[in-house]
């Protein structure tokens, strides 16, 4: 869907010359073609690429590291980029790939991360959107020795599709997005798991748009913990310490300390806007 929703962006504004979808399943190409997110497409990635300038890469995170590394010696001019919802990780396993490669040099002047904080519990691009990125956020993680012509290349990239972009080392967005992202999938989850299901036929606003994210996809979400496990565990422990201060006022019948605590909830929920 991101891939789709890329295409799609990129074909609506006339920002390429030719979109290639490059992919695994050739339904799935086959439907980016049709909703018109792509020129052409292929299931070679070094044809694919051959000739790309830009390229951004839309794999489950577990594969990114070595999409990053076979791109960079299919397209030696190509800026490279990905759409994964872990950086740590993966910034970290392409420079120690990059480094056990000899023969790709400069890959730490092409390469830089991204993460756009757009999407859906749904998968695949017959559920792209070409506005799927607007006045939405795109972190972008450049490390230390990122050149700074490269990090404007790619916020370039994302607000020409009308998004705004937010810079992070990749260990910024993996804490800030496990509080913001991963724990939230996994509360969902918790409480979908909770649920009796003879119960269900009782579900309404409340539950649904609580467990929404809960139907995304459960391999993809496994990576996700996975990779950002350190992080996940810190926000888990803090959710667990509220869970807990919640629990203690119901059980001893503190009204007080049970109001002070959702209202102190409320606050930091209004604080986002709708």
């Amino acid at each position: 869907m991101i891939g789709g929703s890329i295409g799609l962006a990129l074909k609506e504004r006339k920002l390429a010359g030719e979109v290639i979808g490059v992919g695994r399943r050739a339904a799935s190409l086959a439907t980016a073609a049709q909703r018109g997110a792509v020129d052409r497409t292929t299931t070679n990635l070094i044809s694919g690429v051959a000739e790309a300038d830009f390229v951004i890469i839309t794999t489950p995170v577990d594969m990114i590291p070595d999409t990053v590394l076979a791109v960079a010696k299919a397209a030696p001019q190509a800026t490279i980029t990905d759409a994964g919802s872990t950086k740590g990780q993966i910034c970290r396993e392409v420079r120690e790939l990059a480094a056990k490669t000899p023969e790709i040099t400069g890959l730490g002047n092409r390469f830089i991360g991204s993460h756009p904080l757009a999407g859906d519990h749904r998968t695949g691009p017959e559920y792209a959107r070409a506005d799927l990125f607007n006045s939405r956020t795109v972190v972008v993680t450049p490390e230390d020795d990122t050149p700074p012509g490269l990090i404007e290349r790619v916020r370039e990239f994302w607000t020409s599709l009308a998004a705004s972009v937010e810079l992070l080392s990749p260990e910024e967005h993996d804490r800030a997005l496990a509080a913001t992202s991963h724990l939230p999938h996994l509360v969902a989850a918790a409480l979908a798991s909770a649920t009796p299901e003879e119960w269900l036929r009782l579900a309404a606003t409340g539950w649904c748009d609580t467990t929404r994210i809960a139907a995304g996809d459960p391999g993809l979400w496994t990576q996700i913990f996975s990779q950002n496990r350190a992080a996940v565990l810190d926000s888990l422990k803090r959710f667990e310490h509220q869970l807990e201060l919640f629990a203690q006022s119901i059980e001893i019948g503190d009204a007080a300390a049970l109001s002070q605590n959702l209202q102190e909830a409320k606050r930091i929920r209004d604080a986002l806007g709708d």
